[in-house]
């Protein structure tokens, strides 16, 4: 297991989070390979692809790569997770006992925030990086509004980040953001190849 503050640290390098939803666990594991061959190294796989565990067993110990869990809705499916080797653990929401879970294991919890409330709860139970979900329901400005009752507060948007405006997100103050349905549709229309080189022109966007 990796060490909780590397785990912050490489996440916080990588600026990119691949969000991964197969239509099943071997979709899943193809999509996240070809993402991690193009330089997106930190991979989110969700509790709606079906089998996931599968997945996690496959692309545990892939040099390089940066494997946690997403969807994760309670603390059994935190746990289960946990077993199946998930570096960090992601939900839409914020549950008192995921992070029950995940600080008794010392894995990092990124709950899905969207108010002033949840995200001085979230970080009252430890949480770190918080995720903004639906970030398309707001502007980055957002960001610099937060913070200034919360300076503390350290966000990844994640939900309608794209190419066109991650590097607006992160310039207005992102630790880093999430992406996702970009790589399963390039996936989905030219297979493998098509992802690495996709995953390769957002690391050369990056700013």
């Amino acid at each position: 297991m990796i060490p909780k503050m590397k785990v912050y640290e490489t996440l916080l390098t990588a600026k990119v989070v691949a969000v991964i939803r197969g239509a099943d666990a071997e979709e899943a594991v193809a999509v996240a390979k070809a993402a991690i061959a193009g330089g997106v190294n930190a991979i989110e796989l969700t509790y709606t692809t079906p089998n996931v565990a599968k997945a996690f067993d496959q692309l545990e110990g892939t040099d390089g790569a940066l494997i946690g869990a997403g969807t994760v809705l309670d603390a059994q499916t935190a746990r289960h997770a946990l077993l199946h080797g998930a570096q960090f653990v992601v939900s839409p929401h914020f549950d008192e006992e995921i992070a029950k879970v995940c600080n008794r294991y010392n894995v990092p919890y990124l709950p899905g925030c969207m108010t002033i409330k949840e995200m001085v709860q979230a970080s009252e139970w430890g949480c770190d990086i918080l995720k903004l979900f639906p970030a398309n329901g707001f502007e980055p400005s957002f960001i610099k509004a937060v913070n200034g009752p919360l300076p503390k507060v350290r966000i990844m948007p994640t939900g309608g980040i794209n190419m066109d405006n991650m590097n607006d997100w992160l310039d207005a103050g992102a630790v880093a953001v999430g992406i996702g349905s970009d790589l399963t549709k390039a996936y989905q229309a030219g297979g493998a190849e098509q992802v690495t080189d996709l995953a390769k022109q957002y690391r050369t966007r990056l700013r």
